[in-house]
């Protein structure tokens, strides 16, 4: 009888061991950055990316020009994302990360959505403009800057 326990025994605790071994944990939430297709449990670990282009048109781009400036330095959270010429303007949204196109990425942590300050300085030093700005995970908005 002893010969026979010892190997259930073996057998029932290996079970028990796979049986809890094989759940993948991981991000479930396909709009996350992390996100992993082949787990079976969410982990509580998602974060998530957001982005946003700014841009301006033909009339914005004179209005600064016949103002005196030259170029505009893009802030979003205090950090200087990119500089471009004010006589660089576009007809329509531009796509994100488009060549010339001033485009911010930011992780949003474990959140879909959050805002950031943004502020637009010319080579003359004035804010031309400033705010707030929402990135949502996973997608990019067009920020149009009207003069």
């Amino acid at each position: 009888m002893k010969k026979l326990t010892q190997p259930l025994l073996i057998i029932l605790i290996s079970s028990f061991f796979l049986s809890i071994g094989c759940a993948k944990q991981g991000c479930l939430d396909p709009d996350a950055s992390n996100y992993d297709a082949k787990a079976d449990k969410d982990n509580g670990t998602c974060s998530f990316d957001g982005s946003i282009v700014f841009w301006f048109d033909l009339t914005t781009s004179d209005s600064l020009y016949y103002s005196g400036s030259d170029y505009l330095n893009y802030y979003v959270d205090g950090e200087l994302i990119g500089t471009d010429s004010v006589q660089y303007y576009w007809n329509s949204a531009p796509d994100c990360s488009q060549e010339y196109s001033i485009t911010a990425s930011k992780s949003l942590g474990s959140d879909k959505v959050k805002s950031f300050d943004y502020s637009v300085v010319d080579d003359l030093g004035y804010e031309i403009w400033a705010g707030t700005v929402e990135f949502d995970a996973n997608q990019c908005w067009a920020y149009r800057l009207d003069w």
